[in-house]
């Protein structure tokens, strides 16, 4: 769906991004193409969640190192498509080289992507493709299916023949990552869509307030709900949160997915059994470093680079690859 939006308010948001982007990363870094100075836009879908604050936080670093500017911009919540389409409206006329975007809507902020992507702006997904993924360039990412097969092999070995009723707790409708996630942990536990087993499925906006209120529906449906699982670690911490009020923390095994260190500190004090640990400054460090390379030798970055997951958990399970607390504690979204 196109958001059109008044020239005026394109130019002011411009003006207003400059501003606040010459303090973000002040650099001397120079566009062999324009010879002015390069700007690299990072639009994520939120400046709250702890993941795209590492995120945002790593591409600072690295343009600073690089010497080159870093505009940025966030959605007001998960699924706010029309403040990313304004931000890259904004980053289309500030001149940037190149857009680093987790897509809120994934369908929806395609027109937009395209349209910069014709002005000659490279365009890099970070850790949510598009849908298509053609739509970018490039896509630096965790393989969100393995994650979610992690925890769910993880699972699996932990149950045994156990009987299993599980709360799955996913993110906002459309997402391709919960997509991802959601699918992974099916395969990784061995059932399909619609086993017996799922007693109770809840979206979330990915937040504690959201992974509360989905598991407090969870138990009302199915109170015999004895594993769940949790599209990241702020779900997760927000179903353990209500499982705790209900009595029942012990009784309900959480198996989640970021790896950030709020999450591991979790796992390290039994709130959460185990998470895949993904690495979101990696992705964008070398979202800045590929755009900055386009803007001085004009070679875009192409295909998809997997930055990595591993399982992070206290009590390791036969047969599933895993690191320890310690590990994960290092490691933190670095």
């Amino acid at each position: 769906m196109k958001h059109d939006i008044p020239a005026a308010h394109r130019r002011t948001g411009a003006i207003v991004a400059i501003a606040v982007l010459s303090l973000v990363a002040p650099g001397c870094g120079k566009d062999s193409g324009t010879g002015g100075e390069i700007i690299v836009g990072l639009i994520t879908k939120t400046d709250t969640n702890p993941f795209f604050v590492k995120m945002k936080e790593g591409a600072q670093k690295e343009a600073q190192a690089r010497g080159v500017k870093l505009m940025t911009a966030a959605g007001r919540f998960v699924g706010d498509n029309p403040s990313q389409v304004t931000a890259v409206e904004n980053m289309i006329a500030a001149g940037v080289r190149g857009i680093l975007i987790t897509p809120s809507d994934t369908r929806a902020i395609v027109p937009s992507l395209e349209k910069a992507r014709a002005k000659g702006i490279q365009v890099i997904a970070l850790d949510t493709p598009p849908d298509p993924q053609s739509a970018v360039d490039a896509l630096f990412a965790t393989n969100n299916l393995n994650a979610g097969i992690l925890i769910g092999k993880y699972a699996k070995a932990s149950f045994g023949t156990r009987p299993v009723k599980i709360a799955m707790l996913d993110s906002v409708q459309g997402s391709t990552v919960g997509t991802l996630r959601h699918n992974g942990f099916l395969q990784g536990f061995g059932i399909k869509q619609g086993d017996p087993s799922i007693a109770c499925r809840q979206n979330t906006l990915s937040d504690a307030a959201g992974g509360r209120i989905a598991m407090e529906e969870c138990l009302r449906k199915a109170p015999a709900i004895n594993l769940a699982y949790t599209v990241n670690e702020p779900t997760a911490l927000g179903a353990y949160t209500a499982l705790k009020a209900a009595g029942k923390e012990k009784n309900v095994m959480i198996v989640s997915v970021d790896g950030g260190c709020t999450g591991v500190k979790a796992v390290q004090s039994g709130q959460i059994a185990a998470t895949s640990q993904q690495y979101p400054l990696k992705m964008a460090s070398q979202g800045v470093d590929a755009v900055v390379d386009f803007a001085k030798g004009g070679k875009k970055a192409t295909g998809y680079t997997d930055t990595g997951v591993n399982l992070i958990t206290n009590k390791a399970q036969p047969g599933v690859d895993s690191k320890d607390v310690p590990f994960g504690l290092a490691n933190c979204w670095g």
